[in-house]
């Protein structure tokens, strides 16, 4: 699959995020809390830190509603990261 540049514009929580081209991206292999639980704004706060208003590349992995992606900020891979965060 091809890499695609783009810039994170908003954060919905720990796994989701929409770029400026308005495309939503989900991180594959990422498990991060829903609105409604435990954890949620630590998750979400960690992935806005990393990747909010930052250009990022993503690779697609597949797609449900949204794609769901490998995600990179500069060598960081943000999946990666957030799994070490413990949202695997």
């Amino acid at each position: 699959m091809a890499r695609v540049k783009a810039v994170c514009e908003y954060v919905q929580d720990g796994d989701t995020f929409r770029t400026a081209g308005k495309n939503w991206i989900r991180l594959a292999n990422v498990r991060a809390p829903d609105k409604n639980e435990p954890e949620f704004l630590k998750a979400k706060s960690i992935l806005e830190k990393l990747i909010l208003d930052r250009p990022i590349v993503y690779e697609r992995v597949t797609s449900y509603n949204r794609v769901v992606a490998e995600v990179w900020v500069g060598s960081i891979n943000v999946n990666t990261y957030m799994q070490e965060q413990g949202y695997a």
